[in-house]
């Protein structure tokens, strides 16, 4: 069995300083439903995807992981190496007991005050009306809210909704892992609200150009941000290809920026949406610069920029651009 202690190169003792936890140090006991022998996995979320961590070997359906972390974090566990879709979990340190079901893909968590929390409010989160502010509030210490926040509530509200919510959260959390990115999240909001410039970037396009976007200067140009594995953004895509059509001969275009991972996929997803306008992408998937640049935590997302370059209106939602396209031609 190998077992890494994730102590990231720093001190065993200034780490459990910081976690301020009753063990010293997290024991996680599995078990595995339905799998006697083989590997569990454990993957870290950090931004927007889950990245090795650890694993453990599985004997007579049982398996155990030690170590030390920094801070509470959102995990994952699985049995297949390449899952990017693992069962989530908050790993501290403290001991607990876990199953792993993955024919259903769900996780179950004893033990452990930070999962208790956790699973009795993830599946809420992302409802829409949820009340996250109240949530905060009442939790302003919590590790968990901080990651609530930047994973299901950072694209759904504007730049001073995610300031008014990110200033409920304690002092204890400042310089945390999700606060951090929170932070840096509100510093790029800032330099991207509606009447600022758009800032420049130029990506390659499907027959491999060289494309800028202050080349579409002159033309009102939506900026659409999204990817061929994307399920919502595809099927988004017909309703952009009606307003192309609607709107190209009144000096508008759509600059579309994938996010995919494989230039198969990409291009594929082209063709068989229909995409006639210029498309570009880095292939990155979201470690795309552009995407950074543009604050990208969701897709679909557009930026509509007037001919100046001048940021418009930014949403994730097609009524909302058909209904200010309506109101800019008039149409």
């Amino acid at each position: 069995m190998r077992i890494l202690h994730l102590v990231l190169g720093l001190a065993v003792a200034g780490l459990l300083a910081s976690c301020g936890g009753k063990e010293s140090g997290y024991v996680i006991e599995g078990t595995v439903d339905g799998l006697s022998d083989g590997m569990v996995y454990m993957k870290q979320y950090t931004d927007k995807e889950f990245m090795d961590a650890d694993s453990a070997e599985v004997v007579d359906g049982h398996f155990i992981f030690r170590g030390v972390c920094r801070e509470p974090m959102a995990y994952g566990l699985t049995t297949k190496k390449d899952d990017r879709r693992p069962a989530v979990f908050f790993l501290a340190n403290e001991r607990m007991e876990v199953t792993l079901d993955e024919t259903s893909g769900s996780i179950s968590v004893t033990g452990s005050e930070v999962n208790d929390f956790y699973f009795a409010n993830s599946g809420k989160v992302g409802d829409d009306g949820f009340d996250m502010d109240s949530l905060v509030a009442a939790n302003p210490s919590s590790a968990v809210c901080a990651y609530f926040i930047m994973k299901d509530y950072s694209w759904r509200c504007d730049y001073a909704q995610l300031k008014s919510i990110r200033g409920k959260l304690d002092k204890s959390l400042d310089g945390s892992f999700y606060v951090k990115q929170i932070d840096a999240y509100l510093a790029r909001l800032a330099a991207l609200q509606v009447g600022a410039t758009a800032p420049d970037f130029t990506l390659p396009d499907a027959e491999g150009r060289e494309v800028s976007l202050s080349s579409f200067r002159g033309k009102y140009v939506l900026v659409d941000f999204w990817a061929g594995w994307c399920p919502d953004c595809r099927k988004a895509n017909p309703s952009l290809v009606k307003l192309h059509d609607k709107y190209k001969d009144d000096n508008f275009t759509i600059l579309g920026v994938s996010l995919d991972r494989s230039r198969e996929q990409w291009l594929g997803a082209i063709k068989k949406d229909g995409l006639t306008w210029t498309n570009v992408s880095d292939v990155k998937g979201w470690h795309s610069e552009v995407a950074a640049l543009y604050a990208i935590r969701w897709i679909p997302t557009s930026y509509l920029l007037d001919p100046d370059g001048t940021i418009v209106m930014v949403s994730s939602d097609m009524d909302d651009i058909a209904g200010k396209l309506e109101e800019l031609f008039r149409r």
